[in-house]
């Protein structure tokens, strides 16, 4: 069965032709960064408008680049959330009007469900079961995993995602949008053991996380810095290395418990954070030490991607699941509630 896959869900667009039988035949991505880093953030209404701006010319890409007629495809997956609704909106307005023209059915994906199984896209794959650690912009979720739509939530955060808590911790030091990869650079040049931040929530128990107020901690501590006349880049990087150390030592902690509590083996991190030299370095060696394995995308398919839709949608019609009825985006949408693929 062969998919095209449309990912819409915030400020990139992506598109991809994934293959039961060959695989991943091609991918495309547009990333809207620059246009919204002189705003310091997303803006919604012009992430919608540069959607629709970027599709066709990028689907008309996969097709060329893949060797496939246009339109000659089983079916069409799209990001139906969760996210921005208008860019959902774009997508999948997009994709269902695709599906009709060429009389193939159509699909909601679930965005989060996209990021879990990118690892499948890898020569090696993950077996289920196994933990996986959700940790995006929007996310940061433990959730035990069993097969392709058994899902049980173990853990997640209270209040800022881990990838927020990073973007927001950049922009309040000064740094630019966005601010997880600015971080993540400026601790490499940062000195070991001058800050040290907090790990919140691991002195209780449970799978639940809280970043937001290690963010506060960080911008105090980068004002007391600022007061003294110390606002050197040495002083940002030292402390962008404790913060990041923080919340990788958190995510860490979070994700050792989550296994030893489960039972399993397998560690499962998805996301963009994902991407994170420190936190697969750290969980790698956590898992190591438990004699378990960790598995993770290719950094182009940590991020928001159309293979990674692809893929799940190909998983899904594969299995008789299709879009009935009108198109609904979902700004929110619990991974819980997606029904199991029957073998």
């Amino acid at each position: 069965m062969l998919i095209l896959g449309i990912e819409t869900s915030c400020d990139e667009t992506g598109v991809a032709l994934y293959d039961s039988e060959r695989g991943l035949l091609a991918d495309a991505l547009f990333s809207q960064i620059d246009l919204h880093r002189i705003y310091g953030g997303v803006v919604p209404e012009l992430a919608s408008r540069d959607h629709v701006k970027r599709m066709i010319p990028l689907v008309r890409e996969v097709f060329e680049r893949a060797g496939v007629p246009h339109g000659e495809v089983d079916g069409v997956a799209y990001t139906a959330g969760p996210g921005l609704v208008g860019a959902l909106l774009v997508g999948g307005a997009f994709a269902r009007a695709l599906s009709f023209a060429w009389g193939v059915p159509a699909l909601g994906v679930h965005h989060m469900e996209g990021h879990l199984l990118a690892p499948m896209l890898e020569e090696r794959p993950p077996a289920f079961p196994f933990v996986a650690l959700l940790v995006s912009g929007g996310h940061t979720q433990l959730v035990e995993v069993t097969g392709i739509g058994e899902y049980r939530l173990l853990g997640e955060s209270l209040d800022d995602a881990a990838g927020e808590a990073f973007d927001k911790t950049a922009k309040l030091m000064g740094l630019r949008y966005p601010g997880g990869p600015e971080i993540a650079r400026l601790a490499e040049q940062g000195t070991p053991g001058r800050f040290l931040f907090p790990r919140p929530m691991t002195d209780r128990p449970g799978l639940d996380f809280s970043f937001s107020g290690l963010k506060t901690f960080t911008l105090n501590t980068w004002q007391a810095c600022v007061a003294e006349g110390d606002d050197s880049e040495q002083t940002r990087a030292d402390i962008a290395l404790a913060f990041e150390q923080a919340v990788v030592e958190t995510l860490t902690i979070k994700c050792r418990r989550a296994l030893k509590a489960t039972g399993l083996k397998r560690l499962v991190i998805a996301g963009g954070v994902s991407a994170n030299r420190r936190l697969r370095q750290s969980l790698e060696k956590m898992a190591a030490g438990l004699n378990g394995e960790l598995f993770y995308a290719r950094p182009q398919f940590c991020t928001d991607n159309g293979a990674m839709i692809a893929y799940a949608g190909c998983r899904r019609l594969m299995a008789g699941q299709q879009d009935e009825g009108g198109l609904s985006p979902r700004a929110r949408w619990p991974l819980e509630e997606l029904p199991a693929i029957v073998s």
